[in-house]
């Protein structure tokens, strides 16, 4: 069976929002592609507290200087497709209220038709803990544990009762109630993290970092699912970062999916051999506008149909 394609909806400051976001998500969904995916950033430090991803002196790239709101492009997105499923890749746990969050994920899955998919993670920046955490940077595995239990209790029956650190609800009725059980996907890196994957997630959102080190983290997990008794299979999402150039690149030092499209399209194969379900493609970063991007996603889209992905 093929390999899902997914793309990444366009956020940066070189976009429209209102304009570009629906005119993408039709252009991607009548393209053949079958999720649509968005990010979260919050804000551009100046300077920044710490490097990117938290790798001390990794410069934060300039497209992260606006990013629009990750579930205002889903719900644009929502209005203008009938069959994509709409992702998060991820939503910053802690940097949202956890009723309101599930709410809100609800509200969309139900006018959606039952198409939201809940990528959930922790996240790395002290800047944006500061201004919007819920939470201190070093509770934030605590925060994301508590939202997945009011995610299970509000999207559940009711009346929905959850007594918590951050949140308390009193027996109440709490709708709209998704169309069907939302998919909760998350990162995972750390032992804990690993454990929380296998004991309460519905599937797995790493990103491309190379076949073999792919491999290694899923059999990991695997592993682990056996040794903690997990028998409900796991669905998985591959995030890819491109950083396309027109031409091949040439130099040794080529990241996974950096180079031309055909580059872009060897690595998508050799990701999908380690078993992944479905491949999230984020073109946008070097696209200069919205035609340049659904162009550079439709190319990408035939090629790696051609090449049996």
């Amino acid at each position: 069976m093929a390999v899902r394609l997914g793309l990444g909806l366009p956020q940066m400051r070189q976009y429209d929002l209102g304009r570009d976001v629906p005119d993408v998500a039709r252009a991607a969904e009548q393209t053949g592609y079958e999720s649509l995916w968005v990010f979260e950033r919050v804000l551009f430090p100046e300077p920044a507290t710490q490097g990117l991803y938290g790798i001390p002196g990794l410069p934060w790239p300039d497209q992260y200087r606006s990013v629009a709101d990750p579930l205002v492009t889903l719900t644009l997105a929502a209005a203008v497709t009938e069959r994509a499923r709409l992702g998060t890749s991820v939503l910053v746990a802690p940097l949202h209220v956890p009723f309101q969050l599930a709410r809100s994920l609800a509200s969309l899955d139900a006018a959606s038709g039952g198409r939201v998919i809940a990528g959930l993670g922790t996240g790395w920046s002290l800047d944006e803990y500061a201004a919007a955490a819920v939470a201190p940077f070093e509770r934030r595995g605590k925060v994301l544990d508590e939202l997945l239990d009011v995610c299970r209790a509000v999207w559940g029956p009711d009346p929905v009762a959850y007594e918590g650190e951050l949140t308390t609800i009193t027996p109440s009725e709490v709708g709209p109630k998704p169309a069907r059980p939302i998919p909760v996907l998350l990162p995972a890196s750390s032992p804990r993290a690993l454990r929380r994957l296998v004991d309460r997630a519905d599937g797995w959102m790493p990103v491309g970092m190379g076949a073999g080190k792919l491999a290694e983290q899923w059999r990991e997990i695997q592993e682990l699912a056996g040794e903690r008794g997990r028998t409900a299979p796991f669905q998985n999402v591959l995030r890819v970062n491109t950083q396309h150039t027109p031409k091949a690149y040439e130099g040794q030092d080529r990241a996974p999916f950096q180079g031309s499209v055909a580059q872009i399209v060897d690595d998508l194969a050799a990701h999908a051999e380690v078993g992944i379900e479905e491949i999230l493609l984020d073109l946008q970063g070097r696209a200069r506008d919205a035609e340049e991007l659904k162009d550079l996603a439709a190319e990408v889209y035939e090629a790696a149909r051609a090449a049996g992905i």
